[in-house]
């Protein structure tokens, strides 16, 4: 079980993201756009950087919805590979079946 701290941490993170997403895509138009005046997009450059650190969203860390565990963690279930593991034997995942050859 990863310690309360980073998951808590981890969830600031994901709320700041979702709070700021559309004002951060907005400004991400806008510096993208060539036809736009040079001093508008410094603006919105500038505007972008004062925008909090953990709201972007490559700082983000997937992780295990049940222990918390950030490596090793698969994105379609949201699990980490030891819970995976454990939760496919006891056939609660439907469609995943242990390998045999």
């Amino acid at each position: 079980m990863a310690k309360l701290s980073l998951i808590n941490r981890e969830k600031k993170r994901q709320d700041l993201v979702k709070k700021y997403a559309k004002k951060r895509s907005e400004l991400l138009q806008t510096i993208r756009n060539q036809s736009l005046d040079e001093e508008v997009r410094y603006e919105a450059r500038l505007a972008l950087q004062n925008l909090p650190r953990n709201s972007s969203p490559t700082r983000l860390r997937s992780r295990c919805e049940l222990t918390g565990r950030p490596r090793g963690t698969y994105k379609i279930f949201g699990l980490g590979r030891m819970k995976i593991r454990e939760i496919a034997f006891r056939g609660e995942i439907p469609g995943l079946t242990k390998a045999s050859w």
